[in-house]
């Protein structure tokens, strides 16, 4: 897919999911991070316009991205040049609240993909805002996806959410790239027993049923929380993200 630019992008991967609160910004940095580790050119964009938290983990919720005649220039992450746009950091006052109904939403999300300048990127990883609604709606219908990573977490409520992401996703006929099962467990600091804290994880189950590839189990991980907080992210590194960008690359 060619840029207003000219710029090149590989591959463009969307991560969505039925609900709120399941982590899906932060599986959509984990795999960023995971994937410019090993040499990929990367991009994400954050798409949750109403609740952006990719800066924030970034620590580039400071930096603002320069206006340039190519278009928008991407922020740099620090450490691994992930190139971040969001709407967050084109705000004056980051903790605006963003109050537009959806036609408003829709036309800024095109306008962002029409106007960023990103340079040559293998993979360019949309985080998409929870749910079914006009974003989403607007990326499947106007950007050029490779396909959707769906993460849900043990306790959506009976499968009915995460049928309703992954139905719409048919519905546009995207390819789905598989499932992430987020928050799975904890794994205790003492005895390293692991502890279901929302229930027996049925990721891999539920990808049976679905007919669709399980990408893997993240756990609930307070050293990730903390990098998080300090904006440290690229400094985290997992066994579980890890396997994750293993099956990924299997299918992009």
């Amino acid at each position: 897919s060619k840029m207003n630019s000219g710029n090149a992008i590989g591959k463009v991967i969307a991560v969505m999911s039925g609900k709120g609160g399941v982590g899906k910004s932060s599986v959509s940095s984990l795999l960023a991070v995971e994937l410019a580790r090993r040499g990929k050119k990367v991009g994400l964009m954050d798409t949750d316009i109403t609740g952006p938290s990719i800066p924030t983990m970034f620590g580039v919720i400071d930096k603002k991205p320069e206006i340039a005649s190519s278009g928008i220039v991407p922020v740099k992450s620090p450490k691994l040049g992930i190139e971040i746009i969001s709407i967050n950091l084109l705000l004056e006052q980051p903790e605006q609240p963003i109050i537009w109904r959806g036609p408003l939403l829709s036309k800024a999300i095109q306008e962002l993909w029409e106007e960023v300048a990103w340079s040559e990127l293998d993979i360019l990883i949309l985080d998409l805002p929870p749910g079914t609604g006009d974003i989403p709606l607007t990326v499947m219908q106007s950007i050029p996806l490779q396909g959707v990573v769906i993460v849900s977490s043990p306790q959506d409520l009976a499968l009915l959410i995460v049928k309703k992401a992954i139905n719409m996703v048919y519905q546009l006929s995207k390819p789905i790239l598989g499932l992430v099962e987020n928050m799975s467990f904890l794994t205790c600091p003492n005895c390293g027993q692991q502890i279901f804290l929302f229930g027996k994880p049925r990721g891999e189950e539920i990808s049976v049923e679905l007919g669709i590839p399980f990408l893997g189990y993240l756990p609930v991980d307070p050293e990730f929380s903390h990098h998080c907080d300090l904006g440290t992210i690229e400094g985290f590194e997992s066994p579980y993200s890890k396997s994750l960008v293993d099956r990924l690359g299997k299918l992009i």
